[in-house]
C-alpha cells in the first residue's frame, strides 16, 4: 500500500522520538541507578558462585523479561565464554500450574507459592514490576525473604509498594511503561553479563 509524503514523514517523525526518548531514559538509568545495579551483581555473582539459584518473576512483559534473563543465565551472553549453564528459573512459564494456582489459590499467591516450593536459603528472587505494585510479585518477595532469599526489584514509576519490600531496588527512572520495560531487559543483561564475566571470563 502506497503512503504519501506526510505519512512518511510523520512515521519518520515517530520513530525518531521514540528512540530519543528511549536513549534519555539509558542516560538517566547510567546516572541513577548504577549503584543499585552494582549491588544486584554483587547479589547475583555470590549466589551463584556458591552454587545457589535465581528465580524470576513478572507478569505481561515482566513475564517475558524473566524468560529472557533467565535463558541469558542458563545458555549463555557471550558466545565467546565457555561456561557450565547457570541456575536460574522463570515462575512464569508453567501454564498448568499458573492456571491451577489462579484458580486453586488466588492469582496473587501463585508466584508465592513456586518459591515456597523452589527456593532455598541463599537463593535469590528478582521480582520484575513497571509498577512496583504488583501483588502477585509482592507476595513471592515476602515468601523469599522468609526462606533466606535475597532480593531484587526491576522497578520503575516511584518504585510502589515493592520497593520497601526488596533488599536492592533498580527502580527506572520513568513513568512511561515501554521505557521502564526497556530499561528492565538492557539492567538485566548488564546483570546477566557481569555475572557471566566475573564468574568464566
Amino acid at each position: 500500500m502506497a503512503h504519501n509524503g506526510d505519512t512518511t514523514q510523520a512515521r519518520r517523525s515517530f520513530i525518531a522520538a521514540e528512540l530519543a526518548s528511549s536513549a534519555e531514559t539509558k542516560r538517566q538509568i547510567a546516572a541513577s541507578c548504577s549503584d543499585s545495579i552494582v549491588r544486584a551483581v554483587d547479589v547475583v555473582v555470590r549466589a551463584l558462585g556458591a552454587g545457589k539459584k535465581v528465580l524470576l518473576c513478572g507478569n505481561g512483559g515482566s513475564a517475558a523479561d524473566s524468560q529472557h534473563l533467565a535463558t541469558e543465565l542458563v545458555i549463555r551472553m557471550n558466545p565467546q565464554v565457555k561456561r557450565p549453564g547457570l541456575p536460574a528459573i522463570a515462575l512464569t512459564t508453567d501454564s498448568s500450574m499458573l492456571t491451577a494456582g489462579a484458580n486453586d489459590i488466588g492469582y496473587d499467591n501463585v508466584f508465592s507459592r513456586a518459591v515456597e516450593a523452589l527456593g532455598s536459603q541463599g537463593d535469590v528472587l528478582i521480582g520484575i514490576s513497571t509498577s512496583g505494585k504488583s501483588e502477585s510479585v509482592n507476595r513471592a518477595v515476602t515468601t523469599a525473604k522468609g526462606k533466606g532469599m535475597t532480593t531484587i526489584g526491576l522497578l520503575g514509576k516511584d518504585g510502589g509498594s515493592m520497593k520497601d519490600l526488596v533488599d536492592v531496588a533498580i527502580i527506572v527512572p520513568s513513568g512511561d511503561t515501554q521505557r521502564i520495560q526497556e530499561g528492565h531487559i538492557t539492567i538485566g543483561h548488564i546483570i546477566c553479563g557481569l555475572a557471566e564475566r566475573e564468574l568464566y571470563a
